[in-house]
C-alpha cells in the first residue's frame, strides 16, 4: 500500500530545505507526496513563491489562505487560526498517512495543531535547537511535543529533543537537509546570474538576509537602520539583499531595505526572493554572507563563505568557526564585514568547517518515512531521563 506523506510549507527559507526531501518521496514508488502550502509563499508582498514551487515540478494538492495583510502580534494570531482551520481541512480531505513539517514558525506551529487534533503522526525536522531572540524557539519545542518522529541537524539537538521527553528511538540525528542543496544545485554562473537579477555585481559583494528577532528589546526597523548604515561604510561593496519573512515588523525592514536599493541603484539590489538555485549561486560569488538568518549558520559554512550574524535571534545554535557574532549596532556591525573581508577570515571560511555534517539528510528522512512503523506515532509516552 502507497503511504501518504504530507509536507507543509509556509515560507520560502521552508521550502528550500524540503525540496530535496521532496524530490526524494517523488521517486520512491512506495510513497505518494502530497503538499500544502500556506503563508506567505501566497502572497504577492513576498514573492508569490508558490510558483516556484510549480515550476520545481511540484504538485500542490492545496493552499491555505492565511491572510498575511499585517504584521502586527493580533493579526499574526488571526492568521493562525486561519491556518489551523484551512490545514485542518486540508487533512480531512487529503487523509495523509503522516505529516511533515520543518522549523519552527508559527504558521508550522498551526500546521502541527491541525494535525494533532486530526490524530495524524507527526515528522518534525530541525527540532531541539535553540533560538534565544525569536519567539521561533518556543513553538518549535511545542512542535517537538506534538511530534511522533524527529529529524535531528546534530546529535547535540539530538540529545535536547530525548531531553524534552522523546523516545530515543523515535529520535534521528541525519544532518542538515539544507546542506543537500549545496550540493545537489547545478549554480549559475556571474553572468548568467546578473542577467536573471538585471543587476551588475561588483568586484567585491555582500549578501544580505536580515530579519526581526522577534524577543529582541530593541525595534527591528532600528537594527535594520545599522545594518544599513554599516553598509555605507563600504561604498565600492555591492550588496543583494533578499527581504524580510512575515514576522512581526518585517514589514518596515522591508520599506527600508527598499529605499535603500532606491537611493543606491548602482550598488544595491533589494529582492523578495532568489530562490534557492540563485540564493546559492550569490553565496558562492558574495565575500560574505550578513544578517541573522539560518541559513548563515547552516549552509553558509558549507559553501565556503564567512557569516555575518547579527544581533541575538540564532543565539543559541551551534555554529561553524566562520560565523562571527556580532551586536546590532552600526560600528559593531562595520567590524565583523571588515572582519568577514580579510584574507585570514576568507582562508577559514574556504575550508567548509560545519558542525552540521555533509549532504545526505533527505535520504535519511525518506529511509525512515518509508519504513517506520506508524501504528504508535499518535500516542506518546513520556521518557523520563534518571535523576542526576
Amino acid at each position: 500500500m502507497t503511504r501518504k506523506i504530507c509536507i507543509f510549507t509556509g515560507s520560502r527559507a521552508e521550502y528550500g530545505l524540503l525540496a530535496p526531501l521532496m524530490n526524494e518521496i517523488q521517486a520512491d514508488p512506495q510513497l505518494q507526496l502530497q503538499l500544502i502550502v500556506s503563508g506567505s509563499h501566497l502572497e504577492r508582498e513576498f514573492g508569490e513563491t508558490w510558483h516556484e514551487i510549480e515550476v520545481d515540478g511540484f504538485r500542490i494538492d492545496s493552499k491555505v489562505e492565511m491572510k498575511l495583510d499585517s504584521d502586527q502580534p493580533v493579526a499574526l494570531a488571526r492568521s493562525m487560526a486561519l491556518c489551523l482551520a484551512g490545514c485542518a481541512e486540508a487533512f480531512d480531505r487529503l487523509k495523509p498517512n503522516i505529516v511533515v513539517l520543518l522549523g519552527d514558525r508559527y504558521e508550522t506551529l498551526a500546521a502541527a495543531e491541525a494535525a494533532l487534533l486530526l490524530r495524524l503522526p507527526i515528522a518534525h525536522i530541525h527540532g531541539g535547537e535553540i533560538t534565544e531572540g525569536a519567539v521561533d524557539d518556543a513553538m518549535r519545542h511545542a512542535i517537538t511535543k506534538m511530534a511522533s518522529l524527529h529529524f535531528a541537524a546534530t546529535e547535540e539537538y539530538r540529545s535536547r529533543i530525548i531531553q524534552l521527553g522523546e523516545q530515543p528511538d523515535r529520535v534521528f540525528w541525519v544532518g542538515a537537509p539544507g546542506l543537500d542543496n549545496v550540493a545537489r544545485h547545478v549554480l549559475l554562473g556571474r553572468e548568467e546570474l546578473e542577467k536573471q537579477l538585471g543587476f551588475r555585481l561588483g568586484e567585491h559583494n555582500l549578501l544580505v538576509t536580515y530579519h526581526p528577532a522577534t524577543l529582541d528589546h530593541v525595534d527591528p526597523a532600528t537594527s535594520a537602520r545599522a545594518l544599513l548604515g554599516a553598509l555605507d561604510l563600504f561604498p565600492d561593496v555591492h550588496v543583494v539583499i533578499t527581504k524580510s519573512n512575515a514576522d512581526a515588523g518585517g514589514r518596515e525592514i522591508n520599506r527600508l531595505f527598499d529605499e535603500y536599493a532606491a537611493a543606491n541603484p548602482k550598488r544595491v539590489l533589494a529582492v523578495a526572493s532568489l530562490g534557492s538555485q540563485r540564493y546559492l549561486s550569490m553565496i558562492r560569488i558574495a565575500d560574505a554572507v550578513v544578517g541573522n538568518s539560518s541559513s548563515g549558520i547552516i549552509e553558509v559554512p558549507a559553501a565556503g563563505k564567512p557569516t555575518v550574524n547579527i544581533g541575538i535571534r540564532q543565539q543559541g545554535r551551534v555554529r561553524a568557526p566562520s560565523v562571527m557574532d556580532c551586536a546590532d549596532d552600526r560600528a559593531s556591525i562595520a567590524s565583523a564585514i571588515t572582519r568577514a573581508l580579510s584574507p585570514e577570515m576568507q582562508t577559514v571560511a574556504a575550508r567548509r568547517v560545519s558542525p552540521y555534517g555533509a549532504s545526505g539528510a533527505s535520504k535519511k528522512i525518506k529511509d525512515v518515512l518509508a519504513s517506520e512503523k506508524l501504528d504508535r506515532s499518535v500516542i506518546k509516552k513520556f521518557y523520563s531521563l534518571e535523576a542526576v
